[in-house]
């Protein structure tokens, strides 16, 4: 177990320093970070969180939707890392000055539509979610789940009247698990990390994949390059596997 940490501690070494850059002042010691995050990254980023903190690194999140974070950020709210369900959004700070190098994809996720445990209601497709009497709850379509959502449903030539539009994900996840709607639409994430629901696998030809993208910000800390080289690393990704999440 000791030789295991040690070797973590030189691996984060080496990633917070980068393989060319030999380790000077400031490679080493506590450090502070602010991660703005996805709302569906919060089950596999605050395992990572647990692993950094033992280690030196310690992160803040702020996880909503994507869209919500985006304009935080937009409009001066300051983070070192964000972290995107969507390309788009990554792109609009990235135009906006505020992404320091190259987002990188780090992650991908497909879509699966969420029921009560034992799926009460018999839903077997998307077609079922256009079922008269069946309350059905889907993210905003300014949330990437959502617009990933209506693409889905586009694609099954579906529609569906939701019962409610959710600002986020998790929104749409907690109604179900609370009993408050029969369906909706998530991230196969999602349901793997719940325990609350199960859920109805959606065909690869009407399904969406979402890539999440990742950034150090202009005003970030030096734990930021630590976090996002963790994230990128073999056990970010084995712990965002074993989350639902598909690696990269």
């Amino acid at each position: 177990m000791i030789k295991g940490v040690v070797a973590l501690s030189a691996l984060l070494a080496v990633l917070a320093c980068g393989s060319g850059n030999p380790c000077g002042d400031g490679c080493h010691g506590q450090f502070s970070i602010t991660v703005f995050a996805a709302a569906s990254l919060q089950p596999p980023f605050d395992t990572i969180a647990a692993r950094l903190r033992a280690l030196g690194t310690t992160a803040t999140f702020n996880y909503a939707g994507t869209q919500v974070l985006t304009a935080q950020l937009t409009q001066g709210a300051q983070a070192d890392v964000f972290a995107s369900a969507d390309t788009a959004h990554m792109k609009t700070l990235e135009d906006a000055g505020l992404v320091d190098g190259t987002p990188q994809v780090f992650a991908h996720n497909k879509l699966e539509i969420v029921v009560a445990k034992g799926n009460p209601k018999g839903i077997h497709g998307l077609a079922d979610l256009a079922r008269t009497g069946l309350v059905v709850v889907l993210a905003d379509p300014s949330v990437p789940a959502g617009k990933y959502a209506q693409q889905a449903l586009q694609k099954a030539g579906v529609t569906v009247h939701p019962a409610s539009l959710e600002l986020q994900v998790t929104g749409v996840l907690s109604k179900v698990a609370l009993g408050e709607a029969d369906a909706g639409i998530v991230y196969v994430s999602d349901i793997v990390t719940s325990g609350k629901v199960d859920g109805v696998g959606i065909p690869d030809d009407q399904n969406v994949i979402a890539d999440y993208p990742i950034a150090s910000l202009k005003s970030a800390h030096q734990g930021a390059r630590i976090f996002v080289n963790f994230v990128l690393s073999t056990d970010g990704q084995t712990i965002l596997k074993a989350a639902g999440f598909e690696g990269v």
